[in-house]
Parts: structure tokens; sequence; C-alpha cells
């Protein structure tokens, strides 16, 4: 092979840029996720069909749909179809965080199933009105139950933020794949690229592997 690699002409000023836009997406777009799905998860799980089916629609359409297509119509078919015109970053949170809110309303969902129904009855016990169970009994067992799965599934959208490059938001992706055009160099920009997001993605990782270790301990 006759190529020659040559680190050093590529330059990480832009790709440092685009890594904070990038984190801004992941952060921006889990706050989404983890704050919304929990109701989510309760409409999901309503008694009353006109509350449930909407809600069930909802996290299909973005669990079974690729967040690439998610990305694409939120950009050109919203502004069309609803006069509704956001800047490029705005639209990428908004496709982003509710595709993870999809996701983590799932991750709720079997979090509040699993909540021991000793607790609820202690809870009635105490004279609790269902909102005040909801709050102070099922949303605090839930969260803790779901964190690796959130963890994960926040590992996952800060890969996918990738995807917004396509529709011009300047993150990670975009900067890179104007770096690689402009310095002729895509074998070591892309796999700078790829350093960076094994560099974020697999300490969270390692985290959620110990959260579920302990938790295996702790139920055994």
């Amino acid at each position: 092979m006759g190529y020659s690699f040559d680190f050093q002409s590529v330059s990480f000023g832009p790709l440092w840029e685009g890594l904070m836009v990038t984190l801004e997406l992941t952060v921006a777009a889990n706050i989404i996720g983890v704050v919304l799905g929990f109701p989510l998860a309760l409409l999901i799980m309503s008694r009353f069909a006109p509350v449930r089916l909407p809600a069930m629609l909802f996290v299909e359409f973005f669990r079974c749909t690729p967040a690439i297509v998610q990305i694409v119509w939120f950009f050109y078919c919203v502004p069309m179809l609803f006069n509704v015109f956001l800047g490029s970053m705005t639209m990428g949170i908004l496709a982003l965080g509710l595709n993870l809110m999809a996701f983590n309303a799932e991750a709720y969902r079997a979090a509040i199933q699993a909540v021991p129904r000793e607790q609820l009855d202690a809870g009635i016990a105490l004279g609790l009105n269902p909102l005040q169970r909801t709050l102070y009994i099922v949303l605090p067992t839930a969260v803790r139950a779901s964190i690796p799965v959130l963890l994960t599934n926040g590992i996952g959208i800060f890969q996918q933020t990738a995807l917004v490059a396509i529709v011009a938001v300047q993150d990670l992706m975009y900067q890179a794949k104007t770096l690689a055009t402009e310095t002729y160099r895509p074998i070591e920009t892309f796999t700078l690229v790829a350093l960076v997001y094994f560099a974020v993605s697999f300490p969270v990782s390692q985290v959620v592997g110990y959260l579920e270790r302990r938790r295996q301990l702790m139920m055994s």
C-alpha cells in the first residue's frame, strides 16, 4: 500500500467546534427524552383508549422508522405543512429528542410495571392519592431501575447526532466531511472522528455495565 498517513495535516480546531455542537445536541435531546419519556409512559399505560392509542402510535412511529427519515421530515416537511420555521439546530434537537423520548418511554414503562405492588399498597395505606403515589413512589423507583437503559439510549442518541450533518447542522460529522474535502485526507479525518466518538461513548458504556452488575448483585 503506497498511502502515506499524515495526521498533522488535519486541524482539530473545526472538529472541536463540531464536537461542541454534537454535545449540545446530545444534552438537549437527553433532557427532552428523560423528562418527557416518563409522562409518555404513563399515557401508554392509561386505561382510556383515546389517551393510550395516540401515545402508542407516537412511540411506534419513532421506534419503527429510521432516525434519518425523521430528521429529514422535521427539516423539510414541518415548515411546509405547518408553516413553522425554526433554526436547524432547534429542528435537530426536536427530532432527536422526540426519538429518544419514544425509546425512553418504553424503558420507563417496563420499570413502572416492575414496581412492587407492596410499595403501592403502602402508599394507599398512608393516604396518598394517585398523583402522589406516582410522584413519590412510582417515579423514583422507575427512574432508578431505568438508569442503565437511559444511559444506553443516551449513548445511542449521541452517535445518531451524526445524521444531522445531512441537513447542514455543523456538528462533528459535518465538520469532518468539510475538513476531509478541504485537506484531501478522509482516512485521517474520519479516523480521528471515530476515536472522538469512541472516547465519549466508551466511558459511559462502562458506567452502564457497572450499574447493571451492581443491580444484579442487589437483586441476588
